[in-house]
């Protein structure tokens, strides 16, 4: 028997961070684009942008940035608060998962 559970962290804005964003973050971390994270996970470049720009807004600090020039042109990087993000959601994620097996043990279903 499993318990299934999906958990996301919002403030009056938005939602800050999810599973799915933080795997569209690592993406963009991964390849260094928006859009190929977005074709990774095949959505739209749009729904992509839509996703970071709510994220963004929810956030006391942005999560990706632009980076210029190069001889590959532009990209798109995390900032240090877009890492750190991801590093405490997968930690309270993780903690969540072991409270809710736990549970989960403690009763007779």
């Amino acid at each position: 028997m499993k318990i299934k559970s999906k958990i996301w962290i919002e403030t009056e804005e938005g939602i800050l961070i999810s599973e799915g964003r933080v795997q569209l973050l690592k993406l963009i971390a991964e390849t260094g684009s928006l859009n190929k994270a977005a074709k990774a996970m095949n959505l739209s470049y749009q729904k992509a942008w839509k996703l970071v720009d709510v994220s963004n807004k929810a956030a006391s600090s942005p999560l990706i940035a632009t980076q210029v020039g190069g001889s590959k042109g532009g990209g798109t990087v995390l900032t240090p608060y877009g890492e750190s993000l991801i590093t405490s959601f997968e930690s309270i994620n993780a903690a969540c998962w072991e409270f809710l097996d736990e549970q989960l043990k403690k009763h007779s279903l």
